[in-house]
C-alpha cells in the first residue's frame, strides 16, 4: 500500500498564484469567509441513514448571526451556480452547516435546500490551501471534469462533486448483477494514469466518487477526485498510483480478471493522447500556470529530491533530476503525455 509520510503542511497562496487567479477569473469578493462561519456556538453529531456516525458535525449560530450568514451563504451559492444572480436566491433556504472535525483543514459543508421541490445540493467553504488550488485547477484543465470554485483572500469556496464515495460503491455496488466490470476496470486505469501523470496523490477509495451514466444497454463509469490536498506533495512516486492503496483492491482484482497487460498499457496511452490534446488546446493558461507553480514552495526539499529520483528512474530520463521543485517535476511529468510512444 501506498503510504503517506507525514501530516500534510498546508500552503499559503504566492503572489504567483493569487495573480493567476486574478487573470482566471478566480479571485471573487464574496459576503462571508471561513473565519466567519467559526462563530458557531453549539454543535451535534450527525450521522447517516444507517445510524454510523459521518464524523461531520452540524453547527448552530447565535440568533442574532444566523439571519445575515444564511443570507450570505445563499449570496456565494449564487455566485457560483448562477454568476451571482441573485433572484435565485428567493426559493433558496441554508438546511445545514456541517464541519468536518477529524479533517486537518475542518471544511463547512454547506447544504442548500429549493423550498419549490425539495431539490437540495452542497457547497463547501474551507481555507485556502495552495496545493489543494493548484489540485483542483489541474483537475479543471487536465481531466474530463469541469471545476467550480473561487478564493477571497484565505478563503476557498467549492462546489460539491457529485457520485457515489468510493468505499460506498465498493461496500455496496460490486455485487450488482447491473455492474459493467471492464467497464468499471477501464475506467480505474484510466483514472489511474492521469493521477499519476498530474502527480495528484492519496486516490484511496475515500478519496473519490464513481459517477455512474446509463447508455442505451450499457452503464459507462467515471472516476472523479474529491480530495485535492495532496497535489505535487508526497516524494514517493506509488502515491500518486491509485492502483497502490489497499483499499482500491476490490476494483483492481475485477482489472485483473477481465484485462491483460496489453489492454491496460493500451487504456494508459489513450489516457495519455487525451492528456496531450488537453494540453494543446489549453496550452497558454497551463503555461501560465506551471510558471506560478515552478516558483512556489509546495512540498519539502526531501520529497522534492525524492520524488525527482524515483521519477528519473521511472521514466528513465535524467531530466527530472535538475528539477528543484514540485512544479519543475510536474511540469517534466506532463511532457511525458506529449511524447509518442509506439
Amino acid at each position: 500500500m501506498a503510504l503517506i509520510s507525514k501530516k500534510k503542511i498546508p500552503f499559503k497562496i504566492s503572489p504567483g498564484l493569487r495573480r493567476y487567479l486574478k487573470e482566471q477569473e478566480r479571485e471573487v469578493v464574496v459576503p462571508i469567509r471561513y473565519s466567519d462561519l467559526l462563530r458557531y456556538d453549539n454543535s451535534i453529531a450527525l450521522y447517516d441513514n444507517w445510524g454510523d456516525d459521518t464524523l461531520w458535525e452540524t453547527v448552530f449560530y447565535p440568533q442574532s448571526d444566523m439571519e445575515s450568514i444564511h443570507h450570505n451563504l445563499k449570496k456565494i451559492y449564487s455566485v457560483l451556480k448562477a454568476a451571482g444572480d441573485i433572484s435565485v436566491m428567493d426559493h433558496l433556504f441554508v438546511d445545514r452547516v456541517d464541519v468536518c472535525v477529524y479533517g486537518n483543514t475542518q471544511p463547512f459543508r454547506i447544504r442548500i435546500v429549493n423550498k419549490i421541490n425539495d431539490n437540495f445540493d452542497y457547497f463547501y467553504v474551507k481555507n485556502a490551501d495552495a496545493s489543494r488550488i493548484y489540485g483542483l485547477e489541474l483537475e479543471h484543465l487536465l481531466s474530463p471534469n469541469r471545476i467550480s470554485y473561487m478564493v477571497d483572500q484565505e478563503t476557498l469556496i467549492e462546489e460539491h462533486i457529485a457520485g457515489i464515495p468510493g468505499d460506498q460503491f465498493i461496500k455496496h455496488h460490486l455485487e450488482d448483477s447491473r455492474l459493467n466490470e471492464i467497464r468499471l476496470a477501464k475506467e480505474f486505469v484510466k483514472f489511474n494514469e492521469r493521477c499519476f501523470v498530474r502527480l495528484l496523490g492519496d486516490m484511496h477509495s475515500s478519496n473519490f466518487v464513481i459517477d455512474i451514466t446509463p447508455d442505451f444497454e450499457e452503464i459507462h463509469y467515471r472516476i472523479r477526485a474529491i480530495d485535492f490536498d495532496q497535489q505535487s506533495y508526497e516524494g514517493r512516486k506509488a502515491v500518486y498510483m491509485p492502483q497502490y492503496f489497499k483499499p482500491n483492491n476490490p476494483i483492481i482484482e475485477i482489472g485483473l480478471r477481465h484485462m491483460t497487460p496489453e489492454t491496460v498499457r493500451q487504456y494508459q496511452k489513450e489516457e495519455r493522447s487525451l492528456i496531450a490534446t488537453r494540453i494543446k488546446t489549453s496550452r497558454y493558461v497551463i503555461k501560465e500556470l506551471l510558471d506560478a507553480m515552478q516558483n512556489d514552495v509546495i512540498s519539502t526539499q526531501e520529497n522534492v529530491e525524492l520524488l525527482r529520483n524515483e521519477l528519473a528512474e521511472h521514466y528513465k530520463n535524467k531530466v527530472f533530476l535538475k528539477c528543484e521543485t514540485m512544479g519543475q517535476i510536474l511540469k517534466n511529468s506532463l511532457k511525458t503525455a506529449l511524447i509518442k510512444k509506439s
